[in-house]
């Protein structure tokens, strides 16, 4: 029709507020081959070699026996043109499990865009995400494609959608359903072959019990679901991203070969990495800046101070936690073997339990634990404590 079209604010094209990119077109992702005796599978971002300050995780290996599950997982799903919701903590490597699955999509050669739902406010979001016609509100010069737009025929992944206003919700539920994006100030759909994978660190099952995320929506976006471990909880992965960043800071600062000594690798080891991935990184990058004579010591690694497990002491300060010393050890447990799905596992030990305390009875089991009757029954049918028709 004439009009000028540009993409989404150039300035949010290079990286949100906490520096991480979130418009990177077209994907380069790849999975390398370590070139020694020892095969390695390592996934990396786009421009591998160039210093970044991003928040984001920057390479993934599949050495430990989660995540070669994880691998195997994503190359049944990938194929496909189902919506993926990936679920990590900070730091796992969502992006990075976004855009591998791109990669073995037929979608490969078409567009890959990153958006991070948690950077734009909630004026703005509606008009980055679905675009607008000139003139459609104040300061709109010129009319924009949103981003599923610009992915079109290719991979849309929206990081931390557990963000996303319930408003918003409601709109991307709809263009999902009927495929058709509707610019703001137009009446016109326009029809858009986009795949979503979608990522989130928060639990979007708690959301939605909350009533802070749409249950239509998490099911629309949950067709497939891939949940990145901890690298707390694969180990086997720590020491081959841990040389696999002194190999890469080597060569950007321009070093000579360094190498981590026994006790460093045992260090690693035993730390929790609540920062994962990202947090290895970046002690990987402080203790090549200060090692000595090549070699990566003990006293060169500058481990966080935050602990996922907090000393006990901390909870007894307070009277009312205090209380529950010996169910937050029992957890403390749980927390070490580091078990799959364990919080669906304790929610459905914790309702079988309560139902067989009320005797069987739901309403009573409900009131005991200070949530709607519904939610008891939903629970007790999928486990199959009670029929549906019960």
């Amino acid at each position: 029709m004439g009009t000028e079209q540009i993409l989404p604010n150039a300035d949010i094209l290079l990286m949100n507020r906490f520096g991480k990119h979130f418009f990177d077109y077209p994907s380069e992702t790849k999975i390398a081959v370590a070139q020694d005796t020892k095969q390695t599978n390592l996934l990396t971002l786009p421009n591998p070699h160039e210093l970044t300050t991003s928040i984001r995780a920057t390479a993934q290996v599949f050495e430990d026996p989660k995540s070669i599950a994880l691998l195997n997982r994503i190359k049944m799903i990938a194929p496909s043109d189902a919506n993926v919701l990936v679920i990590g903590e900070t730091g796992t490597g969502k992006e990075l499990i976004a855009r591998h699955v791109h990669e073995l999509s037929r979608r490969k050669h078409r567009p890959f865009v990153a958006v991070n739902c948690g950077a734009f406010s909630e004026s703005l979001v509606e008009s980055e995400l679905f675009g607008h016609e000139k003139g459609a509100f104040t300061g709109a010069f010129s009319t924009k494609m949103g981003w599923f737009e610009a992915a079109n025929t290719g991979t849309l992944f929206l990081d931390e959608i557990g963000d996303l206003p319930l408003s918003i919700q409601v709109k991307l539920l709809r263009v999902l359903q009927e495929r058709e994006v509707v610019r703001l100030g137009a009446r016109k759909p326009i029809p858009i072959d986009v795949r979503l994978v979608a990522a989130t660190n928060v639990r979007l099952e708690e959301a939605v019990l909350a009533g802070h995320f749409r249950e239509d929506l998490f099911y629309r976006l949950r067709v497939a679901h891939l949940e990145l471990p901890t690298l707390r909880n694969r180990p086997g992965d720590i020491i081959p991203l841990a040389e696999y960043f002194v190999t890469e800071y080597t060569r950007r600062l321009g070093y000579k070969d360094i190498k981590l000594d026994e006790q460093s690798k045992n260090k690693l080891l035993k730390h929790s990495w609540p920062g994962n991935i990202r947090e290895l990184e970046n002690v990987i990058h402080h203790a090549l800046l200060i090692c000595k004579n090549n070699i990566v010591r003990i006293e060169d690694l500058q481990l966080s101070s935050i602990q996922l497990q907090k000393h006990k002491e901390d909870y007894t300060s307070n009277s009312d936690i205090g209380t529950n010393t010996n169910l937050i050890e029992a957890l403390h447990k749980l927390f070490e073997e580091g078990e799959d799905d364990l919080y669906s596992n304790l929610e459905e030990t914790i309702i079988r339990a309560a139902y067989n305390y009320c005797h069987n009875n739901a309403a009573q089991t409900a009131k005991l634990l200070g949530i709607s009757r519904n939610i008891v029954r939903a629970r007790l049918i999928k486990m199959g404590a009670i029929n549906a028709l019960r």
